[in-house]
């Protein structure tokens, strides 16, 4: 007992099964109820799949650069070793885009992801390599049971062997719900009844076309029959009226016998508002907005656009928060945090308004002096051009303290009105 409180594994165990684990159903592809959606069979769902689809994209289409922030102000670190590895290829056979989709796939999956961090003989990062999170157990020592500085470090099974990685030889990304910081919780896990029942309802439509939209009946015979009778002639019925080929076909029944249907309309089931509010129940949990799904039905030019602009605040951005603190935590040595070096992303192609909304903020910010004109070329992928890295800003405008001097005789200092400008204007009338 004092082991076990003094170990504790906080990550699923995907190696050792018990007959009702649900790691064991997933990896024999079963479930105990008549749809499946343990682990990725999830993705079979198409809003659970459309939804992971659309953050993954989200989020990979978003370019991580390194910055340095000083007393100068903030500066990419284009000259910094991470810049190339995590803007274009973190690994070999990954690039940028890649590497993002399967991290922030398996996060949404299974509530975590994790990236081992390869280092050569100097220190130096030289690869960033996604783990499967089904083989990756997290063991914490909350007592110091083995002699160690670190209390927590990660168990990996690489097939011949299991490997141990202390934290800061790995990324861990987290979902949006940990119940003690360390470990992200299923999100599938939570939704399973929703799942299941989007599943279902798939599945019903699925069977219902495949038996060729044939309704539930009865079939009452004026006599009797023995078992093998009955069994007999019910297969010869459904051969004869069920499946695509003999959809709108005409059924023969034989004397002496009435077919009844068994009918219970989409209409009286609920069968669409139903489906409908298990797609918002899924897409609200994965903070995806109704018309990222191609629901249309309640959107407007306008509120489309007000809800791109909640998904960034409300969804991507506490995940891109979280990617760039563990990144930057993790990517970075102690003098080079301390130096002002960081990760971050590039929202603009999300924040990107159109064409005119973009030309007129830019010409406020260099009016208003606080964007220089090569600033504004760059964010449209424009060369800078010569005399365009300078502050402009309207001469006529003057400090708060100022405003009234200039009505003031000898510039404010007797407190008069001054006249001078007036008598100026009124000379060079008389002389016209």
């Amino acid at each position: 007992m004092f082991f076990r409180r003094a170990l504790e594994r906080r990550s699923t165990d995907y190696t050792e099964y018990s007959l009702n684990d649900p790691a064991l159903l997933d990896f024999l592809g079963i479930s105990p109820s008549e749809v499946n959606v343990y682990g990725k069979n999830a993705l079979k769902e198409a809003t659970v799949y459309a939804c992971i689809k659309i953050l993954a994209e989200s989020l990979s289409k978003l370019p991580l650069k390194t910055y340095r922030e000083d007393e100068n102000g903030v500066n990419k670190a284009v000259k910094h070793y991470l810049y190339k590895l995590l803007k274009l290829r973190p690994n070999p056979y990954m690039s940028a885009s890649d590497f993002a989709k399967c991290n922030e796939t398996q996060r949404n999956i299974y509530g975590n992801a994790y990236v081992n961090i390869e280092t050569d003989e100097k220190g130096r990062i030289v690869g960033l390599w996604p783990i499967d999170a089904g083989k990756v157990r997290i063991w914490i020592d909350d007592i110091g049971l083995f002699s160690s500085k670190n209390h927590i470090w990660y168990e990996v099974d690489v097939g011949t062997e299991r490997r141990k990685l202390m934290p800061n030889e790995i990324l861990h990304f987290k979902s949006g719900v940990t119940l003690d910081g360390i470990v992200g919780v299923p999100p599938l896990d939570y939704l399973r009844a929703t799942v299941e029942n989007a599943a279902a309802a798939g599945r019903f439509i699925n069977n219902f076309y495949k038996q060729g939209l044939q309704v539930k009946g009865i079939v009452q015979y004026v006599g009797d029959l023995n078992p093998e009778a009955q069994k007999k002639f019910r297969e010869k019925f459904e051969e004869m009226s069920s499946g695509l080929k003999n959809s709108h076909r005409i059924a023969l029944m034989p004397i002496g016998y009435e077919f009844k249907p068994i009918s219970l309309t989409m209409s009286d089931a609920q069968f669409l508002e139903n489906t409908e509010l298990t797609i918002r129940q899924i897409a609200t949990a994965f903070g995806i907005k109704m018309h990222q799904l191609n629901d249309l039905s309640r959107a407007t030019h306008t509120n489309v656009a007000e809800q791109q602009r909640q998904f960034y605040v409300d969804t991507l951005l506490p995940i891109l928060t979280m990617y760039e603190q563990e990144m930057t935590y993790k990517l970075f040595l102690d003098s080079e945090l301390d130096a002002g070096y960081y990760v971050k992303f590039n929202v603009d192609s999300i924040l990107r308004a159109d064409i005119k909304t973009r030309y007129e903020a830019y010409a406020i910010g260099i009016q208003n002096g606080f964007l220089e004109p090569d600033e504004a070329r760059a964010k449209e992928d424009l060369p800078p051009r010569p005399g365009g890295n300078q502050l402009i800003v309207n001469g006529n405008y003057i400090p708060l303290t100022m405003v009234g001097q200039q009505y003031m005789k000898g510039g404010g200092d007797s407190g008069q009105p001054s006249t001078e400008g007036n008598e100026r204007n009124s000379g060079a009338a008389s002389e016209n």
